[in-house]
């Protein structure tokens, strides 16, 4: 399975040179990004017992994001997955810190290209993530013996910001360390990073 890191560097190697992005590497990356998607094991993984792989990934993103006290709480199915989306809290501290990250790494990538290509690249990305996401969500849902819409809706809509922001870090040259890149290795590894309420970070 292709890692993400893998893709953030500078390097146009095997990039079509006819491609109108191909003269602008961090937007090439980009390019790659989108189509390494349909790669990814999208939530083939929700549920299991978490491995020490999984905990060291959450672990990473944890510290990078600045919530290193914050406990890895395994979420067992998708019921409880739903109860803690639900819990959500869209202004609490690590949202806000996501909002920052985002925002940081929008106003870096503009420094390299135009806004224009950029949202070009960015509309790609989101493009290609919903049509890969949506239906794997519904799938593992009712492999788990549940068919809930709404709750599809929103674990395809995290996957989708998860890639949005994953590819503003390619755009913005910010590396594989990156909160956002470290983000998105639990997606490759099969999982959905719910959320973090209080001191947990429940992870699916």
């Amino acid at each position: 399975m292709p890692r993400l890191p893998d893709d953030f560097d500078d390097d146009t190697d095997g990039f079509d040179p006819d491609h109108p992005l191909a003269d602008q590497p961090a937007l090439a990356a980009v390019a790659r990004f989108a189509r390494m998607l349909e790669t990814i094991p999208w939530f083939s993984r929700v549920g299991d017992r978490l491995d020490a792989d999984d905990r060291a990934a959450a672990e990473d993103y944890l510290s990078a994001l600045g919530f290193p006290g914050a406990a890895v709480v395994p979420v067992g199915d998708w019921y409880e997955a739903a109860d803690c989306a639900e819990a959500l809290d869209m202004h609490s501290l690590s949202w806000e810190e996501e909002e920052h990250l985002r925002a940081v790494a929008h106003e870096t990538a503009l420094e390299i290209t135009d806004e224009e290509a950029l949202d070009v690249a960015l509309s790609h990305v989101a493009h290609q993530a919903a049509s890969l996401v949506g239906p794997a969500a519904v799938l593992s849902m009712r492999v788990g013996g549940l068919d809930d819409e709404a709750l599809a809706r929103a674990a395809a809509g995290h996957a989708v910001q998860a890639c949005h922001q994953a590819a503003l870090v390619l755009a913005a040259g910010l590396g594989a360390e990156h909160p956002f890149a470290l983000k998105f290795r639990l997606y490759e590894r099969g999982r959905w990073p719910v959320s973090i309420t209080g001191e947990s970070f429940n992870l699916f």
